[in-house]
């Protein structure tokens, strides 16, 4: 069984990167609100080996179970729970874990739900139109697949992908309805707009999008920032890592908010918010991967991260 396991480890992004990010250190509390496999969790726990304390947070029951073997080693320096990031500051209430001193978001997808063909995230197996990450949710990527209006899936398709050709990919999907099976969409999709010529499968920009619907990605995300405010101690850190444009600019805008003393309307002649800056930047510019990061792990293209330090 622990072979198994083991086997099913998602590959942490940015892994020496996010430990820096956070400046981990004894005695002091971290969360980590996308615990996946445990593999940044390991990073900052086997750090300082026995003198940190960690809450990990994940909505997907399997990654939960997949983290409690990996991390069994710290099992007394940890505190797991199955629940969404999106009710942060109530998980931190209710565990006692207040203030903390560092709050990772890792918001891309793990190799975990990608290599199970069932839970219906990748284009590359076939398997049921799903991409919950909470398999006790209601709805699925089949139920918006199959019932959304040509308009809004199309709308839908173009605002979550940034898909120049939703308005056509939209229409062929909803010519071949049922639409059922992760392949099938995919073959949709490549029907529309051809054969691979960029570095993406063409089928990406729909399932990203179809995800982020799914699963209310971008509305949870602004939540759980907002209420990472309120976990904070003074001198904590904020450090997320985005993998698309949706995201980083919702982080980007979000830090930088959070670093004036005024965010009224450029166009008032006096400030009226009372904005008080709850942020310094740590970087100006996004953390990348390395070359040879990336050569190891194709997944890891994309990421940026961005830290943020609490005044």
């Amino acid at each position: 069984m622990s072979l198994t396991l083991t086997k099913m480890v998602h590959t942490p992004v940015l892994v020496d990167e996010v430990v820096a990010a956070l400046n981990v250190r004894q005695g002091k509390r971290y969360v980590d609100c996308t615990l996946g496999g445990g593999g940044h969790a390991l990073a900052i726990l086997s750090k300082l080996q026995h003198s940190c304390e960690l809450l990990g947070i994940d909505s997907d029951p399997e990654a939960i179970r997949i983290a409690q073997h990996n991390l069994y080693d710290y099992f007394e320096n940890t505190v797991i729970i199955n629940d969404n990031f999106y009710n942060l500051e109530n998980i931190c209430k209710e565990t006692k874990f207040l203030p903390v001193d560092g709050i990772l978001f890792d918001l891309g997808l793990s190799s975990l739900q990608l290599a199970t063909a069932e839970r219906g995230f990748s284009f590359q197996h076939s398997g049921p139109l799903d991409m919950r990450f909470n398999p006790d949710e209601q709805l699925t990527a089949a139920d918006i697949v199959n019932k959304l209006p040509e308009s809004k899936l199309a709308q839908l398709i173009y605002i979550y992908g940034e898909e120049p050709f939703a308005n056509k990919i939209a229409k062929n999907i909803v010519n071949h309805r049922p639409v059922t099976d992760t392949a099938d969409l995919a073959a949709i999709v490549i029907s529309t707009v051809g054969e691979q010529h960029g570095k993406i499968h063409p089928a990406t920009r729909t399932f990203q999008a179809l995800r982020i619907a799914v699963n209310r990605e971008l509305d949870h995300l602004t939540s759980a920032l907002e209420q990472s405010l309120n976990c904070l101690a003074p001198g904590g850190r904020l450090a997320v890592i985005s993998y698309h444009s949706l995201e980083d600019r919702i982080v980007k805008n979000f830090m930088l908010r959070e670093t004036k003393s005024c965010i009224c309307p450029a166009n008032l002649p006096e400030c009226r918010c009372k904005h008080t800056p709850q942020f310094i930047l740590i970087n100006k510019h996004p953390v990348i991967p390395t070359d040879s990061e990336i050569d190891i792990n194709q997944r890891s293209r994309s990421a940026k991260l961005r830290i943020a330090q609490k005044l």
